[in-house]
């Protein structure tokens, strides 16, 4: 079967959505670093909205900083890739048009450097998830053990991380005479611009500390919020759309409705005019607060204990009316942390919530969700855990999704069948649980392992207390077992 491409597009079923606008004429004003699935799902149809509305400035040079896997899919298709958006029996298919090239960045780092120093570059955007910022979680300084840091530390002639290649794109643009342009971390974590600004500046200052002065004064690094879930894409989903279509799609992605970008209104150059779903505000805080608190954790406990459960998909564990209340006692707690901004309202964001997971058309993996988890952990979990602990409230859900995580390193489920504990940490991880017999003694090295559990919690007896109950019924009952005991144990005070 043929591969979709601009020649295909007349031939496509008529309610298939294609580009309004003239793909030749777009200049390429924004160039994202870590393409995949999340990026083609979310910021690469809001810049294709924008050239769809005539504004053809908007064009995308994305770049991954490991596998050909994505040029590969793309380039064969003239960058265009189909979007479908399920809800339910529901289902729309919009063929994006706004990733103009892909570049692998170990073949080819010149050409991603000299495509962020271009004059039509406005905006870089980076979804590179939370470890592709090289700064230590404890400390905030430069990660100098990385390898591939300590490679752009001592040169940049062919960086190899995501702050290297900014820098050596800014370097250059600031002795060709032109401004900075706005760096706009997409990945969930708190304070994402901060992040990346700090990790910039100070690889810059390693190598000029005028050129680190000028980002700090010219440049712009807004915080962000992002949000739409997008499962990993399957041959079978891939089978399903070729017989749609009658062309083949290797970089499909598969989404829900929802869409939401929230950015700092911060910019240091041009930006699109950008409508339905990007909200600029004064303060991203509150909205990455409660998405991170509410969505992102829910997930992370569904995860591990769908994923303890041996069950495969979000929707199917929020099937169990146990698993069910597991989520809303997680939101009850979690919410007393919140300082919702205007606009928010925390009842009707939940509910919407739910509606998103029960979705069966997405499929989305809990094993999907698991990866990274130690990344995640801190802000999705502990920091309300530590809220609350702060304020003499019990966190016994909160506690079981983090007991749920710790099981998960045993790298069994609950039916004895293995899984890859998929985390950047996982070798320490297991090395410090190796030793350890009881869960008592798991739950005391997790404790003081301080690149996952901030130092206000480590002397926390309640939190180890809980956290032993919880990972104690996880082991000897197991996952469903441990939902069963939340439902009907009911909250108490500490």
């Amino acid at each position: 079967m043929k591969r979709l491409s601009s020649a295909a597009l007349a031939d496509l079923p008529g309610d298939v959505i294609r580009p309004a606008y003239d793909r030749v004429a777009v200049r390429c004003g924004v160039v994202h670093i870590g393409i995949g699935a999340f990026h083609r799902a979310h910021q690469a149809v809001f810049f294709d909205d924008a050239l769809n509305g005539g504004d053809l400035r908007w064009g995308i040079v994305a770049a991954s900083l490991r596998s050909p896997a994505v040029r590969d899919q793309m380039e064969p298709q003239d960058g265009l890739y189909t979007m479908l958006v399920r809800d339910g029996a529901a289902e729309q298919a919009r063929v994006i048009g706004a990733v103009q090239r892909v570049i692998v960045a170990p073949e080819e780092p010149q050409a991603l450097i000299e495509a962020m120093a271009s004059p039509d570059t406005h905006i870089v955007t980076l979804t590179i998830t939370e470890k592709g910022y090289k700064l230590d979680p404890a400390t905030g300084a430069l990660m100098e053990e990385d390898v591939q840091l300590a490679a752009d530390i001592l040169s940049l002639e062919r960086p190899q991380t995501a702050p290297g290649f900014i820098v050596a794109a800014l370097a250059r643009r600031r002795e060709a005479g032109l401004p900075p342009f706005t760096a706009i971390s997409c990945d969930n974590l708190p304070h994402n611009g901060a992040r990346l600004r700090d990790a910039v500046i100070a690889l810059a200052g390693r190598h000029d500390p005028g050129l680190a002065d000028w980002i700090a004064a010219e440049g712009a690094f807004p915080q962000t919020m992002v949000d739409r879930i997008v499962p990993a894409t399957t041959a079978a989903d891939v089978a399903a759309l070729s017989a749609r279509l009658g062309v083949e799609d290797r970089a499909m992605v598969k989404t829900e409705p929802f869409r939401q970008w929230v950015i700092e209104d911060r910019f240091c150059g041009p930006r699109p005019d950008f409508g339905e779903g990007v909200q600029l505000t004064r303060d991203v805080a509150p909205w990455e607060e409660a998405k991170l608190r509410l969505l992102n954790g829910a997930h992370s406990g569904i995860a591990y204990l769908g994923g303890l459960a041996g069950i495969d998909h979000v929707h199917e564990v929020l099937a169990l009316p146990d698993a069910r209340h597991f989520v809303e006692a997680l939101w009850d707690e979690s919410e007393t942390t919140l300082s919702p901004p205007p606009g928010l309202n925390v009842a009707t964001y939940r509910r919407a919530l739910m509606a998103r997971f029960d979705n069966p058309t997405l499929a989305h993996r809990t094993r999907q969700i698991a990866m990274d988890g130690s990344q995640k952990l801190p802000q999705r979990l502990l920091a309300p855990v530590a809220a609350r602990i702060a304020r003499g409230q019990e966190a016994d859900a909160l506690s079981l999704a983090v007991a749920a995580w710790i099981r998960w390193q045993a790298g069994v489920d609950d039916a004895g069948a293995a899984h890859a504990v998929d985390d950047p940490l996982a070798g320490e991880i297991a090395v410090l649980l190796s030793d350890a017999k009881t869960a008592a003694q798991r739950v005391d090295m997790i404790l003081g392992f301080g690149l996952v559990v901030p130092a206000d919690l480590r002397a926390s007896k309640h939190l180890q207390l809980s956290l032993v109950r919880w990972l104690t019924a996880l082991e000897e009952r197991g996952a469903l077992a441990a939902l069963r005991e939340l439902r009907h144990s009911g909250h108490k005070k500490m």
